[in-house]
């Protein structure tokens, strides 16, 4: 068997399946929405299947109701990761992050105003990856960005109006974003 007929069959496993349109073996292969059943025949059939319902319902959150339609509210797995939606889905659109109202409270009080719009604010934000940023609520008419957590404070050096708290290999210290500032605190 040749190297490249070995690594053929590795990236495309061979499933126990036969296709339900032309009788073809399926494989199990990886795409963007994650793994999948896929017909052999491929082009000449399309048919697939995905090995894994996308937002199976995880937990019933008992005690708990849907603002929109009182339905009970359950935890589901979707492709960002958990998140809570509503029980009644597809009928009723509900959803909301997985986050406790302490937590945005405290967010709420310690807003700090977008400097580059002046109209938003910074607002703590996740990647897909689970990466934490902060970014301007006016998005996308404003697409200001820190990857650092921002403090409510003016550089000494240029004025800017807001700073960043970034841990560096000696201490955490306070820094200006502002490209060309170049300003750092002491080790705090």
């Amino acid at each position: 068997m040749s190297k490249a007929s070995q690594a053929l069959e590795t990236h495309h496993e061979k499933s126990s399946e036969t296709c339900p349109q032309c009788g073809s073996p399926l494989h199990i292969r990886n795409g963007k929405q994650g793994p999948f059943l896929g017909c052999s025949n491929y082009p000449e059939c399309e048919y697939l299947r995905p090995l894994h319902e996308k937002s199976e319902i995880k937990k019933v959150l008992s005690g708990t109701s849907c603002p929109l339609c009182n339905q009970e509210l359950v935890l589901k797995q979707g492709r960002y990761g958990l998140f809570i939606g509503c029980s009644a889905y597809p009928d009723c659109l509900h959803t909301a992050q997985l986050s406790e109202k302490k937590e945005q409270q405290a967010e709420k009080e310690s807003e700090i105003s977008c400097p580059s719009c002046k109209k938003g604010h910074l607002i703590k934000r996740q990647s897909r990856y689970g990466k934490t940023f902060y970014a301007c609520d006016n998005y996308p008419s404003c697409k200001y960005v820190l990857n650092d957590k921002p403090v409510n404070e003016f550089c000494p050096d240029c004025h800017w109006p807001i700073m960043v708290e970034r841990k560096t290999a000696s201490a955490f210290r306070i820094i200006c974003p502002k490209k060309g500032c170049g300003y750092r605190s002491k080790p705090i």
